[in-house]
């Protein structure tokens, strides 16, 4: 089971039946005990250099990618593309580094090309670039081990296009309602800049008291002249706030669960949260990344701080020897056919197919419930808009309508 030479590896894995087994190997990389462990029919779940450290701390290296996700979605795509048509990396990699359009993105791809020429492996030289994800990594360094790289980057592909999509709709599904709300506002600032300072005047020729609608609309009106640079002000300052702390933990902790709580958007953004979840842990376990370090990289990797931690709970579980399933039920994140489709992967050693066909469904949920949340809101918002539109039209006119009121009673 081991050889001579190399640094010693332990390890914990799963047997189909459920088992956990533990042991160590003497391979060269970290990456060969993964291929060495799936040889023999083992899910590998944890996988450490020995004298590394214990614990996730010592197992798990964190990272970012700070490129956008549809230009390393097309470049991968290509990079996937050539070496499946049996160009050698090294010619691809330098390829796609002269096709891609984006800046930043052509420049990285050179270096890695450079490191590989010079003899670093694909994985080590994309690792010491903070800008490609860690789930890019580690799945470019499983592929590497198994000797099935273009596998690994088509299947890093289908991820990113698919995110890209699902970004796409959310994007959609929110462009109408935003739409609305930023012409309802322009049009009130617009009558109480415009159209109440008119009928003002007149109304101060009548003498008479005016009505509390239309009193109110009057005193906004008034102060607009430092009500409106205020609220600028805000606006943009929170714009700001929010883009440059929007990312730390403090801000997260708290932010995150409150969008989940949202009416009607609250759902759809569990949704792409479970959706992504499954959807990079599937391809994860696929390519062969240890079941511990694959939960840690794909809640990393969510986008939302509440499934972070639920990630982290189930890689402890996970760490201490339990299954997938169990953890899992206890999180009221996760719906119940969730857990059963988990489960029924754990038992039957599919659990990456599994959980791609939970992630399927959730694309396909997504779509349904964008469609219907753009039906939902769009005569939501035109009754809004009507509302708010047409109270401050009749608080003008009540005054005149007083008016008239009192001149028929007076004949």
């Amino acid at each position: 089971m081991t050889t001579t030479a190399g640094k010693t590896f332990t390890y914990r894995a799963r047997h189909r039946s459920g088992k956990v087994v533990k042991g160590a190997l003497n391979v060269q990389s970290e990456a060969l005990a993964v291929a060495k462990l799936t040889g023999m029919g083992l899910i590998p779940v944890a996988v450490q250099e020995k004298g590394a450290g214990t614990g996730l701390q010592k197992e798990i290296s964190f990272g970012g990618g700070s490129v956008g996700l549809k230009p390393l979605a097309i470049a991968t795509r290509q990079l996937a593309t050539i070496t499946q048509a049996g160009v050698p990396l090294l010619r691809a990699l330098t390829v796609v580094a002269q096709q891609t359009a984006h800046p930043k993105l052509k420049r990285l791809f050179g270096e890695v090309a450079r490191d590989v020429e010079q003899g670093k492996s694909f994985s080590a030289a994309l690792g010491e670039r903070k800008d490609f994800p860690l789930l890019m990594v580690s799945m470019v360094r499983a592929g590497e081990a198994g000797g099935f790289l273009d596998t690994s980057l088509a299947s890093i592909a289908d991820s990113y296009e698919k995110e890209a999509k699902l970004r796409a709709t959310i994007k959609s599904a929110m462009t109408y309602p935003m739409a609305v709300l930023g012409i309802a506002v322009i049009a009130v600032i617009g009558m109480l800049l415009f159209i109440v300072p008119v009928f003002k005047k007149m109304f101060a020729s009548l003498g008479s008291q005016l009505p509390l609608p239309t009193q109110v609309l009057v005193t906004l009106s008034n102060q607009m002249a430092w009500l409106l640079p205020l609220i600028a002000v805000v606006a943009i300052g929170t714009t700001v706030w929010w883009r440059a702390n929007k990312d730390k933990d403090s801000v997260r902790r708290i932010a995150h669960p409150l969008m989940l709580k949202i009416p009607v958007f609250g759902p759809l953004m569990a949704k792409v949260a479970i959706a992504r979840f499954a959807r990079n842990l599937a391809n994860m376990t696929a390519a062969g990344v240890p079941l511990l370090r694959a939960l840690t990289i794909v809640g990393q990797s969510s986008g939302n701080w509440s499934l972070e931690q639920v990630a982290g709970r189930l890689a402890e579980a996970v760490r201490t020897g339990s299954s997938l399933a169990g953890p899992l039920a206890e999180e009221k994140m996760f719906p119940g056919m969730v857990v059963q489709m988990v489960s029924v992967g754990e038992e039957s050693g599919s659990i990456d197919t599994m959980l791609a066909r939970v992630a399927d469904f959730y694309d396909d949920e997504i779509d349904a419930t964008a469609d219907a949340l753009t039906s939902l809101i769009e005569p939501m918002l035109i009754t809004v808009l009507g509302v708010v539109i047409g109270g401050m039209v009749v608080a003008l006119y009540m005054p005149i309508f007083s008016l008239s009121s009192a001149l028929q009673h007076a004949k």
